[in-house]
């Protein structure tokens, strides 16, 4: 397997283009919760900066979960690139554009995943070295407007609708042109179990796996 963040970014895309986004995990459960979601065959794992010691469960991660790859999620500035780089990080997801951020990351040689809401952004992201893009908050972005910004952005361009996503409208945005989906609150919150988000976890597997209803 390739060591290149952004290189295991684009594969584990391709293997299952969902990120697991645990915005307020405890370090003392991250391996647990880890285990569930990686057996449930999930990639991409994200600890958000604004949950109780970020960086000691991003370490934790990284260190339980090789083949996975294990990101830092509301990352705001350089200094925050640096600090997710040395707890042993590969993606760098942020809620906004910030150039410094990505180019922070691109410098470090880590996958950058921006938050973008429009096409200025969206272009001015993947100029500054971003792997993909993350549209967020998915609420205020239509499964429309989806399709109206793939429709000007390179086919290849990796495209994840975040905040706001279920089960229930996933697919709309997937007809639209969504790569993949970053998935928060209904994976998991604080106090479910490693059973209950392992349970989650395949739902949302076999639904992104699930053949496409046919037209019509």
């Amino acid at each position: 397997m390739t060591s290149d963040p952004s290189q295991r970014f684009a594969v584990a895309c391709a293997d299952l283009p969902l990120v697991a986004i645990l915005r307020g995990l405890r370090p003392d459960e991250a391996v647990e919760i880890g285990s569930a979601l990686v057996d449930a065959g999930w990639r991409m794992i994200e600890v958000p900066l604004n949950s109780p010691d970020p960086l000691l469960s991003i370490a934790a991660l990284a260190d339980a979960f090789p083949d996975a790859l294990v990101g830092a999620g509301t990352v705001l500035s350089a200094r925050a690139v640096r600090d997710v780089h040395a707890a042993g990080a590969e993606l760098v997801v942020a809620p906004n554009f910030d150039r410094d951020v990505v180019g922070e990351a691109v410098a470090l040689g880590l996958a950058a995943l921006p938050g973008v809401l429009s096409a200025s952004e969206a272009f001015a992201a993947l100029a500054a070295g971003a792997v993909g893009l993350k549209l967020f908050p998915a609420e205020m972005i239509a499964p429309a407007a989806v399709k109206a910004l793939r429709a000007v952005l390179d086919p290849a361009t990796i495209v994840l609708p975040v905040g706001g996503i279920s089960l229930a409208n996933m697919a709309a945005y997937r007809d639209a042109g969504a790569s993949g989906f970053g998935i928060g609150s209904s994976l998991y919150r604080p106090g479910m179990t490693a059973e209950e988000v392992g349970a989650a976890a395949r739902r949302w597997v076999d639904a992104w796996r699930a053949p496409a209803a046919p037209p019509g």
